[in-house]
């Protein structure tokens, strides 16, 4: 029987396994059927949202594979607002009402 899961990221893009680990268990959830509602990045991991992380090209990136996910398997991607300003993670929206000149964040993720 699938069940439906929401899962909370907590930890960064990069500097743990958290985020990767997360990641590998959505796509395990996803490969037996289960569903996902959503995905909440919390703490550090609001750095997965951050569209201008550039790792080096025998790395995975992590940020592209979550946008992938979320646009194959119609899965939102919700990340704390409160964490992500003061991590310097924005969006249009955040970075104009801060007085910010330009963004890092944008679609499938959401602030």
């Amino acid at each position: 029987m699938p069940v439906n899961f929401a899962l909370l990221v907590t930890g960064s893009v990069y500097g743990s396994q958290q985020s990767g680990s997360a990641y590998l268990f959505a796509q395990a959830l996803l490969a037996k059927g289960h569903a996902i509602s959503g995905v909440f990045f919390y703490q550090d991991g609001v750095t997965n949202a951050n569209y201008l992380t550039a790792p080096a090209s025998d790395e995975c990136d992590l940020h592209a594979l979550w946008c992938e996910l979320a646009d194959k398997h119609y899965v939102t991607l919700h990340t704390c607002i409160a964490a992500a300003q003061r991590r310097g993670i924005l969006d249009a929206v955040t970075a104009k009402e801060a007085g910010k000149d330009t963004f890092n964040v944008h679609a499938p993720f959401l602030l």
